[in-house]
């Protein structure tokens, strides 16, 4: 195994919300507080230490052990479950969607980010305690999201009825495709696992949350991830003051649209809030609550309240009430010790328009960490890369820009259009100065023809570029051929394939290479050899 950590920015493929933030320019300062870097993180420690309740503490580890009852927990997992009553403990938490069979293969990153940074931090304040968890999306309803993953240019979807929370789906329907899925791996030692490991989430456990849970913890238990479901009552229960608040007063879309507002004068915003940001949630839905001169109507349904009956409903069943992408955040730092939020660019940027919201609540706004990504690279595709030139950086390139670039370093021809260019741009610059001290009305004259002769050189050195590639045809198919298996339809590999596509070929070591090349606290791309 071999890494090699490049900065996220020189890839390409990050928003410039996200690089202002790695960054920490003061454009984007505002929207954050403290900056993942060990100072950051000792005044992030302190803050949460002071404002977190111990009852929350005792109750989050009572549901969590209720939730571990029928669960094969690892040692190293009831440790740091146990952990979390004492004031001196504190967590790093992710958060994901329950894809089938974990969907794309950033789930992996994003956990190992949250693991390792644990490991990091524990080393870094001796006196405290760090604990990994994985937050499970258990009440989100975009079905058509999760319910597929790709494997080897296959597309292994589930097919059923859509409504409600995920986390409560059945899994009708899954046998078949078990079956289906396991003949697809074949017969190998890891195809074996792999296949045992989808059979027992999916046939074995009774919904898509329990399934979920099953796979997260089979890979990462060893680690001691603490896995939480924060669909459930008793956490709701704690969350009734705030759930309260928007009722009353709106409070995320006040604070939030302010937020919207200036962010949005330098970034493009990730999410809009909504006057009520909660959903009902019942078996089978998950629908907006729409306020309208004091009354609650349920969207899609014949339900509605007034200010009482909600308020009378939200304390009898608290467990009917689903925050939606605004105050979700607002749910884990609640019922949580939490320090940090291990999150994808996407996800980082829209937590980086709630910091107002949270002031306004007066709740700690946790430290926003990019989790690890990472481009897994194959011996052969190592010695490819060198046999065409092609620089590890080079490799996050367009492939249009990748192709223009070699095809011209492999030319026989070594003229330079951008030299020609330049050259062309100081005599138009000579004639501008020479019509500015004769006929100021001849200077339109003089830049139009500038842009004309500008863009014949263009389009020059674009037949010249299409007759080197015709010329340098199989050069080019290499280069295409090589991108495109890297980079599946010009994207991260880490957003289209599976952990399971690595897994049959290389097993656990995919797992021992990726925990010991993530370091998260550096804020790098990973390009791992394997």
């Amino acid at each position: 195994m071999k890494c090699t950590h490049i900065p996220f920015q020189k890839t390409g493929f990050f928003s410039k919300i996200i690089t202002d933030y790695l960054d920490q320019k003061e454009s984007i300062q505002p929207f954050y507080h403290n900056f993942p870097n060990l100072e950051g993180f000792a005044s992030q420690i302190h803050e949460k230490e002071k404002e977190f309740p111990l009852s929350t503490r005792k109750e989050l580890v009572t549901i969590l052990r209720d939730q571990y009852r029928n669960i094969d927990i690892s040692d190293s997992t009831l440790e740091n479950i146990n952990l979390l009553e004492s004031k001196n403990t504190f967590t790093i938490t992710t958060g994901h969607q329950l894809n089938l069979f974990t969907g794309p293969l950033y789930f992996l990153y994003k956990i190992f980010s949250a693991i390792n940074l644990s490991e990091t931090l524990a080393k870094q304040f001796p006196l405290k305690r760090f604990v990994p968890v994985y937050w499970m999306a258990t009440e989100d309803h975009d079905f058509e999201e999760i319910n597929y993953f790709n494997f080897n240019g296959n597309n292994v979807k589930w097919e059923r009825k859509d409504g409600g929370a995920v986390g409560r789906f059945s899994l009708e329907g899954m046998q078949d495709l078990s079956a289906s899925f396991s003949k697809l791996l074949g017969d190998s030692k890891n195809a074996i696992y792999l296949s045992e490991l989808f059979e027992k989430a999916y046939i074995n456990q009774t919904t898509l949350a329990g399934a979920t849970k099953y796979i997260a913890n089979e890979l990462f238990k060893v680690y001691g991830l603490v896995i939480l479901d924060a669909d459930d009552q008793r956490l709701k229960n704690i969350f009734i003051p705030f759930i309260k608040d928007e009722f009353l007063h709106q409070t995320s879309w006040k604070a939030v649209s302010n937020t919207t507002v200036n962010l949005e004068e330098q970034y493009k915003v990730q999410v809009n809030p909504r006057e009520i940001n909660l959903f009902y949630l019942t078996k089978n839905s998950r629908e907006r609550i729409i306020e309208n001169q004091g009354q609650y109507s349920i969207q899609n349904t014949d339900l509605v309240f007034s200010e009482d009956e909600i308020l009378k409903e939200l304390e009898n069943h608290s467990d009917r009430f689903s925050p939606n992408v605004i105050m979700r955040p607002l749910y884990q730092e609640v019922i949580l010790p939490n320090i940090c939020y291990v999150g994808g660019g996407g996800e980082l940027a829209y937590w980086l328009q709630l910091k107002a919201y949270f002031e306004t609540v007066k709740v700690p706004f946790p430290i926003l960490l990019l989790r690890d990504s990472v481009q897994i690279l194959s011996k052969n595709q190592v010695k490819k890369l060198n046999n065409l030139n092609i620089s590890f950086e080079e490799m996050f390139m367009k492939q249009h820009l990748l192709l223009a670039k070699k095809v011209k370093e492999n030319s026989d021809i070594k003229f330079s259009f951008s030299d020609a260019t330049e050259l062309l741009t100081q005599q138009f610059l000579a004639l501008r100065r020479i019509a500015n001290e004769t006929d100021v009305s001849f200077i339109g004259a003089v830049d139009a023809q500038h842009r004309k002769q500008i863009k014949g050189l263009e389009n020059l050195e674009k037949r010249l570029l299409r007759a080197e590639k015709r010329k340098q045809v199989d050069f080019t198919n290499r280069i295409i051929e090589l991108h495109n298996q890297l980079f599946p339809n010009n994207g991260l590999e880490e957003r289209q394939r599976n952990f399971s596509e690595y897994y049959l070929q290389y097993g656990q070591g995919l797992f021992i290479a990726l925990k010991e090349s993530l370091k998260p606290l550096e804020q790098t791309f990973t390009i791992l050899e394997l």
